[in-house]
């Protein structure tokens, strides 16, 4: 039995050490620590598939089972001698990643419960008394490993960690053989074979790890084992005397022990030792420590607007002349006087008058279209906001309207894009909203009438629907602009 048992384990075990070492390549320029302090130098993508990590290891340890949900007993709470008897375990460890792995286990040992040593001669004790029993076992399971540390753990500071708490749980196959003596002697009571359908049982407990350096762990670890089985503690069958004692059916014992952990694989971190937010701290400091000059301009700024000459459209602005964000400057009345020079800047006039208009306006009938008319007022796509950089052109409106004797028609147009009844709409909210800001700062009601105009009334006409214009020109068309009556 014990001998099938080892050689299963050991078929599965020799390929999975020769497959251990990974080999993908990684670099590393040594000037961050490895996962044994904290973490790792490498700045790929923390996936499987960048392999910087090992996350292969072999696991073997020794210690103590104690049969303590039994019938037959290894602790006595005082009323008897406690029996302590010996366990040891091999293990193939695969992390999955740095908080879950998984364990291929073979656990060997020998339970010892009763009243006293199976080595003893049999005590001059109480009828109840005069009986002691051992189990020899051999398992294989499945255990499933979480990292709780790497889970939980609490990233305020930059230090190396040593410690970490690990939880496991699994199944998997038990073979036992029992021993019972008496003043009868010494026999074996049950013999369970492995891999059978009574031969299924399950642990769970937790261990401490220590890590030693970025090859070896030490690990302090319980665990607790349940059997499924009432025969396990050797006393007998399940209706025998002995097992009528007690009224649970399982015999469950602790097992306490000691075990080393090797690392294998040719990286310098494991990935169960890695903590990923370590790892963003660091490079998050290395960042903030590393001086870049970024370069913003290739090509400069020829005319010093503020424009880079990589998008400016007018690398030749005046200087102090305001831009828009293509870097052309700004002509608020679109009378072809920048603002710069125009004495008149919401009010269109020739060049030859610094953009101011020759005539003052009629207070009635026709006026020339060329002195009435104040654009330059846009709005964005699919919008009737008036945007706060619009409302200092509408302010100097409302002045140069109550100045006025005449009045006014406040006319709202759009781009070619969406259909023709939708823009009419469009326009028409557009002129209403400037038409009531007008009035709410100022304006006679009865100097302001709306209209909106839709598509219709385009500053650049190319810009039909079948025409792919620039979006500097499709935006001079989303406006609202003023004409005397």
């Amino acid at each position: 039995m014990k001998l099938s048992l080892a050689i299963v384990a050991f078929a599965l075990a020799v390929p999975t050490v020769a497959f251990a070492q990974d080999s993908t390549a990684v670099s590393s320029n040594g000037e961050y620590p490895n996962t044994f302090s904290s973490g790792s130098a490498n700045v790929s993508p923390f996936t499987n598939k960048s392999k910087r990590f090992n996350d292969w290891s072999i696991s073997a340890g020794a210690g103590v089972p104690l049969m303590q949900s039994a019938d037959l007993t290894s602790i006595k709470n005082g009323n008897g001698k406690n029996l302590f008897g010996y366990s040891a375990y091999v293990s193939i460890d695969k992390a999955i990643t740095h908080a879950f792995g998984l364990k291929l286990q073979y656990d060997r040992g020998e339970t010892r419960q009763g009243w006293f040593n199976t080595k003893d001669p049999v005590p001059n004790n109480l009828p109840y008394q005069q009986v002691g029993a051992r189990t020899q076992y051999d398992a294989i399971s499945i255990l499933g490993d979480i990292n709780f540390s790497n889970l939980l753990r609490r990233v305020d500071n930059h230090s190396p960690y040593r410690w970490a708490l690990h939880g496991y749980a699994g199944v998997g196959t038990i073979a036992f053989r029992t021993y019972q003596k008496d003043l009868a002697g010494q026999r074996m009571m049950t013999e369970v074979k492995p891999f059978q359908l009574g031969s299924m049982f399950a642990q769970v407990g937790t261990g401490l790890k220590y890590n030693v350096n970025n090859r070896i762990d030490i690990e302090g670890r319980l665990m607790y084992v349940v059997t499924g089985d009432d025969e396990f503690d050797g006393g007998g069958n399940k209706y025998s005397a002995i097992n009528q004692r007690e009224e649970q059916v399982s015999d469950n014992f602790f097992n306490a022990t000691i075990g080393v952990t090797l690392k294998l694989g040719k990286h310098e971190s494991h990935l169960m030792w890695h903590d990923p937010l370590q790892e963003i701290y660091y490079k998050l400091d290395v960042l903030a420590n590393k001086n870049q000059d970024i370069e913003v301009c290739k090509k400069g700024d020829a005319d010093n607007d503020g424009v880079c000459d990589d998008w400016d459209r007018q690398l030749d602005t005046p200087a102090g002349a305001r831009v828009d964000g293509a870097g052309v400057a700004l002509d608020t009345d679109l009378d072809g006087v920048i603002d710069l020079y125009d004495k008149c800047v919401t009010v269109p006039g020739p060049v030859e008058n610094q953009g101011c208009p020759t005539t003052t306006p009629p207070a009635g009938g026709p006026v020339n279209e060329e002195v009435t008319k104040l654009e330059g007022i846009e709005f964005d796509l699919n919008s009737d906001r008036i945007l706060p950089s619009n409302t200092p052109i509408l302010n100097n409106a409302v002045n140069y309207i109550n100045s006025s004797n005449g009045s006014y028609t406040v006319i709202g147009a759009t781009d070619t894009r969406a259909s023709e009844a939708y823009n009419q709409k469009l326009s028409e909210r557009r002129a209403n909203n400037v038409k009531n800001y007008l009035i709410k700062n100022g304006v006679q009601s009865g100097k302001l009438n709306s209209v909106g105009r839709g598509e219709k009334d385009l500053k650049y006409p190319e810009c039909d629907p079948a025409t792919k214009c620039p979006e500097w020109k499709n935006r001079a068309n989303r406006r609202v602009y003023f004409e005397a009556k």
